[in-house]
């Protein structure tokens, strides 16, 4: 991991450095090589053009890119996808100040380095941070390598940090004011359906009726914490049994803490079930039930998470809405070049994981 300074702006040679950038950039998609290399080299101490810029697979809504140097020094690059956005989404500025915040506590983060909010140089926002030398887990064959020992250990350390996230206290990180603590779930129902009403590309009655049917049932909200909401080992850098970083930071927000949890209980599958909702290398074996899960974090909280069902529904019908924003950028060309994504996955997902929130509402 690269740890930098700031630099001035005032270093000796910087018009010379500026042609040499202009001669030795390349561009790939999203990126605009040349302006980037000047902005990070006025930005920051210790870096070496030319730079290289490569597409780091796994991102499906903010794109992500690994930066290297002429020393073969690394760093993560992120950007909103391409094209038109959903209003609200994809806030590099709100992005970047939750990892500043979250990097104070004891839950691993990437160090965030820099924001450009100004346009001309890449046409969007972005932010870069450090590169993390670590593995994400996205399926089962990639946990496959990993002994039973580490598979043990990472899956406590996954509930174990959360539930260190959802003891920290907001205000005292500077994040206070990152959005309403009461109603969360009242509050989500009424935004996933905006932007399921937004990004829908055909009629799907079944997300309606879900919606309503977690609209009134909505349990109590005991307490409001940071909530991820995207918490799960395919968002984690890992080494062994090791959780080196927590990634992917923009839906979070403050509300209910239990949404995390019946997300990544969503994503906690059992060797032979099917996979509906986001890779599944739990699927592999060796990193506890879903019970153990419960009853881990409960331990580690004092929550009570008798009704855990109903948010693991809820999980389920908030990931369609998101993959169906997917399915709407991919259709529009807004995700970059992806040659290795078929984006009628993504369409079909959207009601296999309707269907699962149907059961678990029932």
């Amino acid at each position: 991991m690269s740890t930098l300074s700031w630099a001035s702006h005032s270093e000796p040679g910087r018009d010379q450095r500026a042609a040499d950038l202009e001669m030795n950039a390349t561009d790939v998609s999203g990126i605009d090589a040349t302006r980037i290399t000047a902005w990070l080299a006025a930005h920051l101490t210790g870096v070496r053009p030319p730079l290289r810029f490569e597409f780091i697979s796994g991102g499906r809504s903010n794109l992500t890119y690994k930066v290297i140097d002429a020393a073969g020094q690394c760093w993560v690059l992120r950007r909103p996808p391409l094209g038109h956005v959903l209003e609200s989404a994809h806030d590099m500025g709100r992005e970047f100040r939750i990892l500043r915040a979250i990097g104070q506590t004891d839950v691993p983060v990437p160090v965030a380095f820099g924001l450009c909010t100004d346009p001309a140089v890449n046409g969007a926002p972005f932010y870069v941070m450090s590169f993390v030398d670590g593995v994400v887990l996205q399926a089962p064959e990639d946990a496959e390598v990993l002994s039973a020992a580490d598979r043990f250990r990472l899956a406590w350390q996954v509930v174990d940090i959360l539930a260190r996230l959802h003891s920290v206290d907001p205000d005292r990180v500077g994040l206070g004011d990152l959005g309403r603590k009461e109603e969360y779930i009242a509050r989500q129902l009424r935004r996933w359906a905006k932007q399921w009403a937004s990004s829908r590309q055909r009629e799907l009655p079944i997300m309606d009726e879900l919606h309503q049917s977690l609209a009134r049932a909505i349990p109590r909200q005991h307490r409001a914490t940071i909530v991820h909401g995207d918490y799960r080992l395919g968002n984690m850098l890992t080494r062994g049994g090791d959780v080196l970083a927590v990634l992917d930071w923009e839906l979070c927000t403050l509300g209910d803490p239990l949404a995390d949890v019946g997300y990544l209980l969503n994503n906690w599958v059992a060797p032979g079930e099917p996979v509906i909702a986001a890779g599944g290398p739990t699927a592999a074996g060796g990193f506890g039930s879903r019970n153990e899960i419960i009853a881990r974090y409960a331990q580690a909280t004092g929550s009570d998470l008798s009704h855990i069902d109903y948010y693991r529904a809820f999980s389920y019908w908030r990931l369609a809405v998101i993959s169906e924003g997917i399915y709407a950028r991919y259709r529009h060309g807004a995700m970059g070049d992806r040659p290795d994504t078929d984006p009628e996955f993504f369409r079909e997902r959207v009601e296999h994981l309707a269907e699962a929130a149907r059961a678990l509402v029932r």
